[in-house]
């Protein structure tokens, strides 16, 4: 397909407070997990990119950091990432839970958009399983009184409601183009990030609320067998303190061994393959803060 059939593809970003759904509704829409999930604020990262085909047009979806108030170098690295994002995409999508009124936090996201003037701005109201009709239609009326919105869609990415029309809607709104990735692509991202997610992302669940900032996690060999049976994934979790060390191995390496376990069965499906998993738990002081470090770390 080409341009001239009307086809069009192009660059969309969701933006919101942490926990609005804006990872969770990239692999909803791509249909796979490429984006990893967790309660914890700030779990994205890095601009992870999801490719979503319809017969109509391409949607690549960057799933970006949270805007925040920065705290470390790590933080504001992470919104140097979402400027220069949101600076290049062709469409802006505001997320909103339907189950939490409009607040101070997403009235600053709201007004930091103005910064991008290239980009349509469309508002999505998520989570609208979660609440009754009347309060989503109480929740699309108060976010229509923020701005002059391309579009304001309400959808539910765990129930699958709405989402052929946000996908729909988004590629309306990009330029007619070629296809920017090719049909069976549903993602950009090199297997050994998505693998490191995962165990970050099994690493996250159950723990406390500032570990989640101090955790990253490298790779240093994925190695297939000979057999092809089983691949042999080696992988490191860096924290800043030995305190955190204990808490991500536990009594007995009880805890590790449950990350270890978590992660396996989300790699597994994802190559194909058994998984051997080998996890060590190394200190880096303050690597949030140290330009060394973060670079170390792929920041």
């Amino acid at each position: 397909m080409n341009a001239a059939s009307g086809f069009r593809a192009g660059f969309v970003t969701f933006v919101g407070r942490p926990n609005v759904g804006k990872s969770t509704l990239t692999n909803a829409l791509v249909g796979e997990k490429v984006a990893i999930t967790s309660p914890k604020p700030q779990t994205t990262r890095s601009a992870i990119r999801g490719i979503v085909h319809i017969e109509a047009g391409q949607l690549v979806i960057v799933d970006t950091p949270g805007i925040h108030r920065p705290r470390t170098l790590l933080g504001e690295r992470l919104n140097a990432v979402v400027t220069s994002i949101l600076g290049d995409v062709d469409v802006i999508g505001f997320c909103v839970p339907a189950d939490e009124r409009i607040g101070p936090g997403d009235r600053f996201i709201n007004e930091q958009l103005d910064a991008f003037p290239r980009a349509k701005k469309v508002a999505i109201v998520t989570k609208i399983d979660a609440v009754s009709r009347p309060a989503v239609a109480q929740q699309l009326l108060a976010v229509s009184e923020l701005r002059e919105w391309e579009a304001i869609i309400p959808v539910s990415a765990t129930d699958s409601i709405q989402l052929d029309t946000l996908t729909t809607q988004l590629i309306g709104l990009m330029p007619e183009s070629p296809p920017l990735y090719p049909d069976d692509a549903t993602t950009d991202e090199t297997l050994e990030h998505r693998i490191a997610e995962l165990i970050r992302e099994a690493a996250l669940e159950g723990v406390s609320d500032e570990l989640p900032h101090s955790l990253a996690v490298t790779i240093d060999d994925i190695v297939e067998r000979d057999d092809k049976e089983l691949v042999e994934v080696y992988a490191n979790l860096w924290v800043e303190r030995d305190s955190q060390k204990g808490i991500i191995i536990g009594k007995g390496g009880a805890r590790l061994q449950e990350v270890g376990a978590r992660a396996r069965a989300g790699i597994e499906p994802l190559i194909g393959s058994q998984v051997f998993l080998s996890l060590r738990v190394k200190v880096a002081p303050n690597w949030q803060r140290d330009p060394k470090h973060l670079s170390r770390l792929g920041f």
